[in-house]
């Protein structure tokens, strides 16, 4: 079984048409099926099967690819390993996060690092907090910020950087508008504008208004924090958004309340994988967040 072999299956097998997976392999469409013949008498099932003019993989074929796929990720992760190993100060880093760490504390930590470490890059993805895991998990993504940070999660490891408080968005003529500190009840008949079934936020603050002894009466739904902020500005319903959303750019005519009755907080930290090492220059990243926070805790 040679590498060549395998790169060629994963081509035909995301195409699904030999031609067409030649062509961006810039080899001959020959040489492509030649090779994959080669790999299906070596393994002595059929991976492929005809459609008209494509091909889709066998079931068999669909599980080759899973152990393919992962296996090529760890031989890239191995080679990118050894460079960085040779020059840890350069790399890229392949850094996850979600809509709610977006504003302030991604530019703030990434800004620092580079300021003493130039010459290495970093590749955003956005996500939600499961897809965000998983993708740890797979070796999509080096790290993620999360938050909160998950606890007793299989192949996982997250480290705590500090905690934060949600408070209450009101839109100004909302009666409790001109109140420092409410309790959470007082928002009982209150309807509320959450993120849909599925964000862990949404999760948060309707398990803290249960703890209150009421569940949160739901006007609408946004995807991310600018759509709730918004639909508290047109008065459609209020929110609970954690501090570091809301602190430095409070929307027009919305104020920011603070709950005391209960506290409704969150874990904020950094994710990776627990079942693998990660590479110098992520090491050195992830050492840096964790000292970087460290100096902040300790003037909090």
């Amino acid at each position: 079984m040679e590498l060549r072999q395998l790169l060629y299956f994963v081509e035909v097998a995301k195409r699904e048409h030999v031609t067409e997976a030649a062509e961006h392999l810039h080899v001959a469409q020959s040489a492509v099926s030649l090779q994959i013949s080669k790999l299906e008498d070596e393994l002595g099932v059929s991976l492929f099967e005809r459609v008209g003019r494509n091909v889709k993989l066998t079931q068999i074929g669909k599980t080759f690819l899973t152990h393919v796929t992962q296996a090529l990720k760890e031989l890239d992760y191995a080679k990118q390993n050894i460079k960085e190993y040779l020059d840890p100060e350069q790399g890229t880093i392949k850094i996850g996060y979600p809509s709610s760490l977006a504003r302030h504390l991604l530019p703030t930590i990434i800004s620092a690092f580079k300021e003493k470490n130039p010459r290495i890059t970093f590749h955003l993805r956005q996500g939600s907090y499961a897809s965000l895991i998983d993708s740890v998990k797979t070796g999509d993504l080096d790290l993620a910020f999360l938050g909160p940070v998950p606890t007793n999660e299989p192949g996982i490891q997250g480290t705590t950087l500090f905690t934060e408080k949600l408070s209450a968005l009101l839109p100004t003529n909302h009666p409790l508008a001109n109140k420092k500190k409410i309790s959470l009840t007082d928002l009982r008949t209150d309807v509320f504008v959450l993120f849909p079934n599925g964000y862990i936020l949404k999760e948060i603050v309707v398990d803290a208004c249960k703890l209150a002894g009421f569940n949160p009466k739901l006007a609408s739904e946004g995807e991310d924090m600018d759509a709730l902020k918004g639909l508290v500005s047109a008065g459609i319903g209020i929110t609970l958004l954690p501090d570091s959303t809301i602190s430095e750019s409070i929307p027009r005519f919305t104020v920011k309340v603070a709950i005391d009755e209960p506290t409704v907080t969150r874990t904020v930290g950094v994710i990776i994988p627990s079942n693998r090492e990660i590479a110098p220059s992520e090491k050195l990243f992830y050492q840096f967040v964790n000292d970087f926070f460290s100096v902040i805790e300790q003037y909090r």
